[in-house]
């Protein structure tokens, strides 16, 4: 990332409380005005966290929808954001396959088998079904691979080829691995972990599917009931040690959007014992509060925002966009002249960040035109004629005041900003 370092330090400090896990139930605003690497922050701490801590990221315009309320859609959010590392011990057989019989009836309609499999201490043989056969070749076990069944599911997993054989073939695969022949008892229990988040929880026992529930797409509300009981159950599995709570980040973008009664809910639901961090961004100085007269800063009520840490974004440095600008002609594999890379600098600074960037594709379309890979500051400053930015957007239409359709003019748009302002 470029530039903004105060706001990547509190950044990196709010991330190391996260995985230390004690920050969790309280809320961040990255603040600032447009353009300045607020989401991108967001961003750089979710891939920083990894895939362990659950992160969510959303607009708060979807938090308004016809399928369902704005309280569960916002329930939902939060219960994304927390997982649950659920501990179970399941009976596996494993080692290394000696050898495996199948066979057939006549009619090829029913197999049986046998398989024998050894450890560096004991040897096992097993009868064989036709579903365990069927997974074993599916799998494509052969003797020698070192597997592991768990008894539970049927499930087979190939670990890899036995040293022991590892000079059975004159060539092998670049993805063969090699493993040691297990030790101790083929049968053994082993404790496996599983990661999940509450809302999946809830999902899973909302649905008469169950888990596959969850590639549905449309899981409607859930029950308060429902939510309690899980709540009351993850607790019995916290206190018998079976399952561990992680706390993770809900990113809320453009919070701003969000209505009074959300943040009277996102109030409410920071005092909550399973409450994630929440990380809220706004572009707004002093606005209006949605569903009120009221303004305040940053369209938040002074309620909510005397709860959170507030982390301010500056404009970005003149040398910040130019290295922003070499940053993204590297990603698009655009070669930008050095004194075009100067004039865009410069655009950047006169208009917006984003305007100039999304300069460099059309400055790139322009080149190829004239057949050169190369962007000179001719193509720019034609790209910059075609295309208005915000400025000389607002300039033009002024100038074109009168002549377009459904235009407000008088007193009816000079009533309307003053009831705006009451």
């Amino acid at each position: 990332m470029v530039g903004q370092a105060k706001a990547r330090k509190a950044a990196g400090m709010i991330l190391k409380m996260v995985q230390e896990g004690r920050i969790a139930g309280r809320a961040m605003l990255f603040a600032g005005p447009p353009s300045t690497g607020k989401t991108a922050i967001a961003l750089g701490m979710a891939q920083t966290l990894g895939p362990d801590v659950p992160f969510t990221m959303i607009a708060a315009s979807e938090v308004f929808s016809l399928s369902m309320s704005k309280t569960e859609a916002l329930t939902q959010a939060l219960r994304r954001s927390i997982g649950v590392r659920i501990k179970e011990e399941t009976e596996i057989i494993e080692g290394e396959v000696v050898e495996i019989q199948i066979d057939r009836s006549l009619t090829g309609a029913t197999k049986t088998g046998k398989l024998t499999i050894k450890t560096t201490d004991m040897e096992t043989i097993y009868d064989l079904g036709t579903k365990m056969i069927d997974a074993l070749s599916k799998e494509k076990v052969l003797a020698g691979d070192v597997i592991a069944i768990d008894k539970t599911s049927g499930k087979i997993t190939k670990l890899g080829r036995s040293f022991a054989r590892s000079r059975d073939y004159d060539a092998m695969g670049a993805d063969t691995k090699f493993v040691q022949c297990p030790e101790g008892e083929i049968q053994k229990r082993k404790e496996v972990v599983h990661t999940v988040s509450l809302h999946e929880i809830d999902v899973i026992n909302s649905r008469t599917q169950g888990f596959l529930a969850l590639f549905a797409g449309d899981t409607g509300e859930i029950k308060p009931e429902l939510r309690n009981q899980i709540n009351t159950k993850v607790q019995e599995w916290r206190e018998e040690g079976k399952a561990e709570i992680i706390p993770g980040v809900l990113f809320i973008d453009e919070v701003h959007m969000l209505d009074i009664e959300c943040f009277s809910f996102l109030n409410r639901a920071l005092e909550n014992d399973l409450s994630p961090l929440v990380i809220m961004a706004s572009n707004r100085g002093m606005a209006r509060i949605r569903g009120t007269k009221f303004r305040s800063p940053h369209g938040l009520p002074v309620d909510l925002l005397d709860r959170v840490l507030i982390v301010s974004t500056k404009p970005y440095t003149e040398e910040d966009i130019q290295q922003i600008i070499h940053i993204r002609c590297q990603e698009e594999d655009v070669t930008l002249h050095s004194e075009a890379t100067a004039v865009l600098t410069r655009m950047a600074m006169d208009t917006t960040l984003r305007y100039a960037l999304n300069l460099i594709s059309c400055g790139q379309v322009l080149a190829r035109k004239r057949k050169s890979e190369q962007v000179e500051v001719e193509d720019l400053r034609r790209a910059y004629t075609y295309f208005m930015d915000e400025k000389r957007s607002v300039k033009w239409l002024k100038d074109q005041q009168g002549s377009l359709m459904f235009e407000e003019i008088g007193g009816e748009a000079e009533e309307r900003d003053g009831m705006d302002q009451s």
